[in-house]
């Protein structure tokens, strides 16, 4: 195999995590979020339309807030906590 080497000494592929939850929330200001939450339960995939374009979140490590650029997601399944850049907190419920 003219590969044997290359493959022999490729790093080891890490595949990016898959959609574990996705939850529609209404928050208290009557706005809608859409969340995906990823497998690796470090990162979430943030939309405020139903086919707009993700914001990805991640967390520090598992259990901690979601966070990127002004955007911050406490929280998962059913209730969770959102701030969007240049709002305040607000309670959003799935």
């Amino acid at each position: 195999d003219p590969m044997a080497a290359e493959l022999a000494n490729a790093g080891e592929v890490t595949l990016p995590p898959s959609v574990k939850e996705s939850h529609q929330y209404r928050c208290k200001d009557n706005s809608l979020i859409f969340v995906d939450f990823m497998s690796d339960d470090k990162t979430v995939q943030l939309r405020t339309e139903k086919n707009g374009a993700p914001t990805k979140l991640t967390a520090a490590e598992a259990g901690k807030p979601y966070e990127a650029e002004g955007y911050k997601v406490e929280g998962s399944g059913k209730q969770i906590t959102a701030t969007l850049p240049g709002k305040s907190a607000v309670s959003c419920k799935g």
